[in-house]
Formats: C-alpha cells, structure tokens, sequence
C-alpha cells in the first residue's frame, strides 16, 4: 500500500472538526432508521397457513410448531443447489446465515430464530453441521414453496407473528434489505477501505478488488467461511462421498 492509498494527515483538531461534521450526518442517518422501523411497526399483515408443512429434526411440523411456543419468527430462507458439493453452496446465504449465533437475546424478546433451506433436509442439514450453526433448521418442500413465497424467492428475510392458532406475515425483505443479519459489513463500513466493493463510491486509489457479484463471499473457490471449518477438520461431505471442488457463485 502506497501513500497515495491514504487520506491526508491533519492535526487532531482539524480531524475531530472532520469527525463532527460526519457524525450529524450519522445521527440523522439513525432518527430516519428510528422513523423507518416506527413505520415498520406499522404495517398490516396478512395471513399463512399455519399447517403449512415444513421438514426438521424431528420430520415434518406445521409451519407454526417453528415458532417453539414464541409469539414471533424471523425465517431466513436459506438458497440452495441440489447434488451441489458444499463449495458450490449459496456464498451470500453462507455469510449471512452464518454471522447469526447468539439467540439468546432474540428469545428474550419472544423472538424465535430458524433457518428455511431451498434444498433437502438430510442434505442441506449436513451442511448446517459442516458449518457449525446452531440455529433451528428446516427444509421447505416443494409443496410449501407458494405457500410461504407467493412469488418471490429464497434468500429473502420474513417475519412472522402468531395469534393463537393462526400465523401472519407481518414483513419480509431481500437484497441489500437483508444487511443487518451481517455485522461484518458493519464493520467494514467503519473502516478506512469499507467493504472494498466496485459500486463503493471511494477515492482513488482505494482497494476494491470485489465485483459484487458473489466474489465478495467467496475466497479459493468457496464460500469463504467455509475454510476455517475444513482447516478445523470438519467433513464437508453432503451426500457421501461426493467431493467439493470449487466452483462459481450462486447470489451476490
């Protein structure tokens, strides 16, 4: 890294000065977060079928023994290749699914957490354990796919409320909507070169080797997350004896 890869170095007043004029921004950034998430709350919803049938641990369930006693669900629906090897698998669903570990405060809060895979249970399942997540975990059959998707697709966020024993859908987003799953975009955003993505609107010179495209989440031929698992020693066979080998991204 040259100097010409830096800001300018300024007294540490004239850098406090700089700093107060960026955070005013910042907290009228975060009041319109607060009015956004008011207004949230606000939104109608509209009803599910609460027998709509999923596949867990323990078989299939309705859709409303996901909740496990909860007023409250947040499903993330979880993209996947079937016959894949576990490298092939959804880079984007792997980082954000996987920065999702501490449940505990989201119970307190009559919240409960669950994973919606695309793909089977027994091999999408495999992955979970591979990636070493805790969180409740479920396949989405083919039958149910119009019932909980109503025409859009996996990879997006919904959120859900029960009543007794009916299930509404009170809100769901995708695309860059989902961010807030992933505190390491966060905390790229705090630093100096930010995510080093190509749409980033940065000085010249500053790094941005990540097209945005999957590239970002992926590193060797895999989703990046990935590697600490096989250096740890964990088995990445999904379907008993099929190798992982690399291969192109699936949703950036």
């Amino acid at each position: 890294m040259t100097a010409t890869n830096t800001p300018p170095a300024v007294s540490r007043s004239e850098w406090l000065a700089a700093h107060d004029t960026l955070r005013a921004r910042e907290k009228a950034h975060t009041r319109e977060g607060d009015a956004i998430a008011a207004a949230r709350r606000r939104l109608p919803m509209t009803e599910v079928d609460p027998s709509t049938p999923l596949v867990g641990g323990n078989g299939q369930v309705p859709l409303i023994d996901v909740f496990e006693g909860r007023t409250q669900l947040f499903a993330s629906y979880h993209m996947w290749h079937d016959g894949r090897p576990a490298a092939d698998q959804c880079e984007g669903c792997t980082f954000f699914t996987g920065q999702v570990r501490e449940l505990s405060y989201l119970h307190q809060h009559d919240v409960t957490f669950a994973a919606f895979c695309q793909g089977p249970y027994e091999e999408s399942e495999r992955y979970r354990r591979f990636m070493g997540w805790k969180m409740p975990w479920y396949s989405v059959p083919a039958e149910s796919h119009e019932r909980l998707l109503a025409g859009r697709h996996f990879g997006m966020k919904s959120c859900y409320l029960r009543d007794a024993d009916r299930v509404y859908e009170t809100y769901w987003t995708t695309g860059r909507g989902v961010e807030p799953m992933a505190p390491a975009y966060g905390i790229l955003d705090m630093t100096l070169y930010g995510r080093q993505e190509i749409w980033e609107d940065s000085p010249a010179g500053w790094p941005q080797p990540y097209e945005a495209r999957g590239d970002q989440f992926r590193k060797g031929g895999r989703p990046s997350a990935q590697w600490a698992r096989i250096a740890a020693g964990h088995d990445d066979d999904l379907h008993g004896g099929q190798s992982s080998t690399g291969g192109s991204g699936c949703c950036g």
